[in-house]
């Protein structure tokens, strides 16, 4: 489709550095990330990280899609039941709680666009469930990606994987094409039928980052414009990793020396890959 870019060996050096540095910011802030702290100083830190540090810039810092009042932060907090795009501030994170750190920053004119989700002191066994569920989802849709697969085989993956386990997968939200644009064609369904949608090709680069919630996919908005929760209140999780589609499968370019290492069913074979 002729609307999806194919990235330039030149992007594809730019993405690299742009990814690592959004990994990297994760790694940073994670031992920040306990009983006591406030959503709002998670984001005064990173925020302070990118641009002092990497000399990045928050990528959703005033970011203002069609429709949406400008985001006013520099990263997204999404505690329990919010799903995904919640707005840091006053939340003082406490003991059970999970949360989800959505990081993009843009270096040099690139993006690097990953999540990851955290536990505050000892989660419940549901939220540990769901957590790692996301995660094993997040991973099955990325080995799906190679040349001459289907955008439908990684939906179809993600979705086969989280209904097995009892959970739901949100629709109204989905993983995006990236580059020097923050959201760009394909959207990346985290549902699907195998075999259906666009095909792979090397040189294409967008994010898979399931939100899969603990009941009901259905979702309600805050009146904030941004914040997205399950309607039933339910938990919800998500993980995200940026990948490049390589000549013969795929690189997940948001590695750093903190990453959470692939689940233990990944192949060795799958592993070296996205690693490579």
């Amino acid at each position: 489709m002729s609307s999806i870019s194919i990235k330039t060996a030149e992007d594809i050096a730019g993405m690299r550095i742009a990814g690592r540095l959004g990994s990297e910011v994760l790694d940073y802030i994670t031992p920040f990330v306990k009983a006591g702290v406030t959503t709002g100083e998670l984001d005064r830190l990173c925020h302070e990280y990118m641009t002092n540090v990497q000399g990045s810039i928050p990528a959703p810092l005033n970011y203002c899609p069609p429709g949406y009042t400008p985001y006013p932060k520099a990263i997204c907090t999404s505690v329990n039941d919010v799903i995904c795009h919640g707005i840091p501030g006053d939340k003082v994170l406490k003991n059970g709680d999970v949360v989800n750190l959505d990081i993009t920053v843009i270096k040099d004119g690139y993006h690097g666009d990953n999540s990851r989700m955290f536990f505050i002191g000892e989660p419940s066994i549901l939220a540990k469930r769901l957590s790692e569920i996301t995660y094993e989802c997040m991973w099955l849709g990325i080995q799906q990606v190679k040349p001459g697969n289907h955008l439908g085989d990684i939906g179809h993956a993600i979705q086969q994987h989280a209904e097995k386990a009892g959970y739901s997968v949100v629709r109204e939200f989905c993983g995006h094409g990236i580059g020097k644009v923050f959201h760009e064609e394909p959207q990346i369904l985290h549902y699907g039928r195998p075999g259906t949608l666009d095909e792979l090709k090397p040189g294409m680069i967008f994010t898979i980052e399931p939100m899969i919630n603990a009941g009901s996919r259905k979702i309600r908005t805050m009146d904030d414009g941004w914040t997205i929760k399950t309607k039933d209140r339910s938990l919800s999780a998500q993980w995200e990793h940026m990948i490049l589609v390589t000549e013969t499968g795929y690189e997940v370019l948001t590695l750093s020396a903190g990453s959470p290492p692939p689940p233990a069913f990944i192949s060795k074979q799958a592993t070296a890959q996205a690693t490579a």
